[in-house]
C-alpha cells in the first residue's frame, strides 16, 4: 500500500492525539502515534526522532520509523535519524541604565534582553529570562485634567499657585519634570448642558448663588507639557468654570483626547506619562449620548482644532472604558483619578475595568492634590507588570517572577514593594501548541506596565525535516514508480507497494482482496499493509502480530490482576493456552487441591469448597485457609474441649503427645480464677465434668490464633437445705395472702367512695329545703269569686271562706 507523506503541518486530529498520548504513562508515545511521515512524528512529541534510513526494521514486518532516539538507535539507526529542538537568539541585548535624565534619554534601557528571536518545535517548550529595572531620575511628563463645572469652583482658587509648589515636590524625585494643564466640562448639547438661547453666552443665568459664567464646552488643552511652571499658574488663573445642567461630566472625552493628541499635548517618548483627573462628580460613559442624539461611537482619534477645542463632542458618543484602557496603554499613559471621597468606591471599581489607573481622595477644596499625586507617583514606581501584545493564539506563554526577597513565584507576571533603582527577573517559557502554514512567523510584544522599553519577541516554526527536501523523484528504491524521501516511498498515481512494486486496477483489487481474511473484514485486520499479495504486520511495543492477515498476536488474552494469562500460559492468537496444573480463560485456576486439606485431614474442614486450590467457605460464620475458624459452628465447643483437656490434662482422644500438638497448634489456652463472660467477641461453652462443670471461653484473634480461657476448678454444685425451702415457702405463702387482704381492701374502698360521691351529687340537686316535707298539704284552701251581688243599694265583692 502506498504511503501518502503530509509535508506540511499534520491534521487537526493529530494535534489532539499528540495531546492526548503525551499523558499516558509507561507507553511508547512516539509509535503509538502512527505517525506515517518525518513532519507527524515531529508533533507527537519532543523526544520523538524519525528514521530515515533506506533499510530499517525486519522485513517480515512494519517497524515504525517514529521512535525515541535510544530506541532507533538500538535498532540500527544510529546517525540516520532526524530530531530537532526549540532553539533560542538573544538578537539586541543593551544593558541597563542606572540613571534616566542624564545624557541622551533615547538610550535609557529599563529591559534587558530588547530583542530574541525563538525557532520552535512544537510540544517543546523554550525558556529566556527578561530583567527589568526602575531606574533614577527618570523623566516625567504630568498633565493635569480638571473639571471646571460649578462644584469645583473652590478647588480652582486652591490650585492657582499648584504649578510652582507640585514642581518643587517632582523635582525631589527626579530632574526632569513636565508639567501641561487642560480643562473639561460636558458636551453643549442638550440634555447636558443648558441650550436656551438666553443660556449661550452665561449658562448661569438666573443662578442666583453664582450668576456669571463660561459657556459650556466638551474638552480644552490649555498648555503643552513644559518645564516652566509659571505658565501653569498663569494658565491657571486665566480659568473660569462653567455649569451643565446634569450631574455627570464629561471627563472621558478629555481623558481620551488627552491620551491620543500626543503632538498637541506634547508627551515625550524617553519619559514617564501621567494624567492627573481631578472631579467632584460622577463621568458620562458610553451610551449615554444617546440622550442627546448621539449615535456615532468614539473613533479614538484625536479631535482637537486649532484653538485646541474639542470639536467632535457634538457628533461622538462619550468613549468606552475598554477605548479608554486601550488608548492610555498605547501611549503609556497612567491615569490617576482624584476624587472626592463621596465618589471614591465608583471611581474604585473603575480601576478594575480600565488597567494601571489609580485612584486617590481628593479634598473638596483640592487642597491636598500634590500629596495625592506625588503618592500616586511613588505607588507607580513601586511595581513592575508585565504584558503581553499581540500573543499568538498558538503559543502557551508561562511566566516565574523573582521578586526583591529573592524568591520565586510560578504564574506570576507581577513585583512590588519596590525602591527605586531596583532590578526584577522574569522566567518567561514559550511553547508552541502546533504548527502554522509553512515559512509562518509570528512576533509579539513583552512590556512592563506604562513603560516605554519593550522587548520583541520573533517566533519561527522548525516543522520540517532536512530529509523532506532531500527527495529523489522516479528513484530506483521506489521501483522507479515513486518518490524516495526520509526512507519512504510515495508512489505515484497507479502503484501501490512499500517499493512501489506493484499496480493499481483490477490487479490492485486482486491484491487487496487476498489481503482480507472476509469480504467484510479490514485489510490485514487493520494491523498491517498489504504489500502486493501478502500482509506485512506492524510492529508493537506490546508483543509480536502474526497470521495470514495479521489476524493474531501474542499479548490480546485475558488477564489476571494485570497479568498476561495470570502468569500460568500462553497467549496464542487471542487465547490462553495454560500450563500444567491450571485452567480457566486466565489461567488463574489450580487444580491443585492439596492447599484446601485442613490439619484434621478433611477437605476445607468439611465446612466449603475447593475452587482453584482455594477454599470457599460454605458454612455460615466460617473462615479461615481451610474454613477452620467457626465460632458459631455446631461442635466447635467439642473441639476445644479436647484441645483444653489433651494441653491442660493430657487427657481425652487427643492424648497422643504428636496429635495434640498437630491439632491444636493454633490454641492459646490460659487458666484463671474468675472466667469473664461480658466479651462480645467470645463464645462461652461448657461441659460436665463428674459432678461438676467445667466453663470456659474463646475468641479468635487476628493472626488467625485462637484465645482460650479456662477455670482452674470446675464449678460444683452444693446439697439442698430443707429450712431454707421450707421458711421460702411459708413465707412467700404469707406475702401473698397478705398482698391479697390488701387488693381486697383497696377494692372496697374505692367502691365505697364511689357510692358516697354519687350520694352527694343526688341530695345537692333536691328543690326542696332541709327542714320541709315536700308531701304535706295545708288543710285549709282559698278560692276567688268574680260575681256582684246588690244589696241596700251597695255593690259587694264578697269572698266565702
Amino acid at each position: 500500500m502506498a504511503r501518502r507523506r503530509a509535508l506540511l503541518p499534520c491534521p487537526a486530529y493529530l494535534c489532539l492525539l499528540a495531546s492526548f498520548v503525551h499523558c499516558l504513562r509507561g507507553l511508547n508515545v512516539c509509535t503509538r502515534g502512527s505517525a506515517t511521515s518525518c513532519e507527524e512524528c515531529l508533533l507527537i512529541h519532543p523526544k520523538c526522532a524519525w528514521c530515515f534510513k533506506e533499510e530499517f526494521g525486519s522485513k517480515k514486518s512494519i517497524t515504525s520509523r517514529c521512535d525515541f532516539i535510544e530506541n532507533l538507535v538500538a535498532g540500527g539507526c544510529a546517525g540516520h535519524y532526524e530530531s530537532t529542538r526549540s532553539s533560542l537568539n538573544i538578537v539586541k541585548n543593551l544593558p541597563l541604565s542606572r540613571k534616566g535624565s542624564s545624557g541622551a534619554h533615547s538610550d535609557v534601557t529599563q529591559i534587558i534582553p530588547q530583542k530574541i528571536s525563538l525557532n520552535l518545535r512544537p510540544g517543546d517548550p523554550t525558556s529566556f529570562q527578561v530583567q527589568v529595572r526602575q531606574v533614577e531620575d527618570y523623566p516625567v511628563d504630568l498633565y493635569y485634567l480638571m473639571d471646571l463645572s460649578l462644584s469645583m469652583k473652590d478647588d480652582l482658587d486652591t490650585i492657582r499657585n499648584l504649578g510652582t509648589k507640585l514642581a518643587e515636590e517632582m523635582r525631589k524625585l527626579t530632574s526632569n519634570f513636565r508639567l501641561g494643564f487642560g480643562s473639561f466640562v460636558d458636551k453643549n448639547i442638550s440634555p447636558f448642558s443648558y441650550t436656551a438661547p438666553r443660556y449661550q453666552n452665561n449658562p448661569c443665568t438666573g443662578y442666583k448663588l453664582f450668576p456669571s459664567c463660561v459657556p459650556s464646552f466638551g474638552f480644552r488643552h490649555l498648555l503643552s507639557l513644559t518645564d516652566k511652571v509659571d505658565r501653569f499658574n498663569e494658565e491657571v488663573q486665566k480659568q473660569r468654570v462653567s455649569r451643565n445642567r446634569d450631574a455627570p461630566e464629561g471627563g472621558f472625552d478629555a481623558i481620551l483626547q488627552a491620551a491620543v493628541c500626543e503632538k498637541e499635548i506634547g508627551w515625550r517618548k524617553e519619559a514617564s506619562h501621567l494624567l492627573v483627573f481631578t472631579t467632584d462628580d460622577v463621568p458620562h460613559i458610553a451610551l449615554d449620548g444617546k440622550l442627546g442624539g448621539l449615535v456615532q461611537p468614539h473613533d479614538g482619534h484625536c479631535h482637537l482644532n486649532e484653538a485646541n477645542e474639542y470639536t467632535a463632542s457634538s457628533q461622538l458618543d462619550y468613549p468606552s472604558l475598554a477605548l479608554l484602557g486601550e488608548k492610555l496603554a498605547e501611549n503609556n499613559i497612567h491615569l490617576i483619578f482624584a476624587v472626592t471621597k463621596s465618589h471614591y468606591v465608583l471611581y474604585k471599581n473603575l480601576t478594575a475595568l480600565i488597567p494601571g489607573t489609580t485612584v486617590e481622595i481628593l479634598y473638596q477644596d483640592s487642597r491636598n492634590i500634590i500629596q495625592l499625586i506625588v503618592k500616586a507617583y511613588n505607588s507607580i514606581r513601586s511595581k513592575v507588570e508585565l504584558t503581553v501584545w499581540d500573543n499568538p493564539e498558538d503559543l502557551n506563554l508561562a511566566f516565574t517572577a523573582t521578586c526583591q526577597d529573592g524568591l520565586s513565584y510560578p504564574g506570576a507576571r507581577k513585583c512590588g514593594d519596590l525602591q527605586i533603582g531596583d532590578t526584577v527577573s522574569f522566567e518567561i517559557s514559550v511553547e508552541a501548541r502546533s504548527c502554522p502554514a509553512e515559512n509562518t512567523s509570528h512576533t509579539f510584544t513583552i512590556k512592563p506596565d506604562w513603560f516605554r522599553d519593550t522587548l520583541e519577541v520573533t517566533v519561527t516554526y522548525n516543522c520540517t525535516c532536512g530529509c523532506t527536501k532531500q527527495f529523489e523523484p522516479s528513484s530506483s528504491k521506489c521501483s522507479g514508480n515513486g518518490t524516495y524521501a526520509c526512507g519512504l516511498c510515495d508512489c505515484d498515481p497507479g502503484h501501490v507497494g512499500a517499493k512501489c512494486e506493484c499496480e493499481e486496477g483490477d490487479s490492485g483489487n486482486m491484491y487487496q482482496s487476498m489481503c482480507r481474511e472476509a469480504e467484510e473484514k479490514r485489510v490485514c485486520s487493520g494491523r498491517g499493509e498489504c504489500s502486493c499479495n501478502h500482509c506485512v504486520c506492524y510492529e508493537s511495543e506490546f508483543g509480536k502480530i502474526y497470521g495470514l492477515f495479521c489476524e493474531c498476536d501474542d499479548f490480546s488474552c485475558a488477564r489476571y490482576k494485570g497479568v498476561l494469562c495470570s502468569g500460568h500460559g500462553e497467549c496464542h492468537c487471542g487465547e490462553c493456552k495454560c500450563h500444567r496444573g491450571y485452567i480457566g480463560d486466565n489461567c488463574n485456576c489450580s487444580t491443585e487441591t492439596e492447599s484446601c486439606l485442613s490439619n484434621d485431614g478433611q477437605m476445607c474442614s468439611g465446612r466449603g469448597n475447593c475452587i482453584c486450590g482455594k477454599c470457599h467457605c460454605t458454612e455460615p460464620g466460617a473462615f479461615g485457609e481451610t474454613c477452620e475458624k467457626c465460632p458459631t459452628c455446631p461442635g466447635v465447643c467439642s473441639t476445644k474441649r479436647d484441645c483444653i483437656e489433651c494441653m491442660l490434662l493430657n487427657s481425652g482422644r487427643l492424648a497422643d503427645n504428636q496429635t495434640c500438638q498437630k491439632h491444636c497448634r493454633d490454641e492459646i489456652i490460659m487458666q484463671v480464677d474468675v472466667l469473664k463472660t461480658d466479651d462480645p467477641h467470645s463464645v462461652l461453652c461448657a461441659y460436665p465434668l463428674k459432678d461438676c462443670v467445667m466453663k470456659f471461653t474463646y475468641s479468635e484473634l487476628p493472626s488467625g490464633k485462637t484465645n482460650i480461657t479456662v477455670l482452674k476448678e470446675p464449678e460444683c454444685g452444693a446439697a439442698p437445705d430443707a429450712m431454707r425451702i421450707l421458711l421460702a415457702v411459708v413465707g412467700s405463702i404469707l406475702l401473698l395472702g397478705i398482698i391479697g387482704l390488701a387488693i381486697w381492701k383497696l377494692l372496697v374502698t374505692i367502691h365505697d367512695r364511689r357510692e358516697f360521691a354519687r350520694f352527694q351529687s343526688e341530695r345537692s340537686r333536691a328543690r326542696y329545703e332541709m327542714a320541709s316535707n315536700p308531701l304535706y298539704r295545708k288543710p285549709i284552701s282559698t278560692h276567688s269569686l268574680d260575681s256582684t251581688f246588690n244589696k241596700l243599694s251597695r255593690t259587694y265583692n264578697g269572698t266565702v271562706d
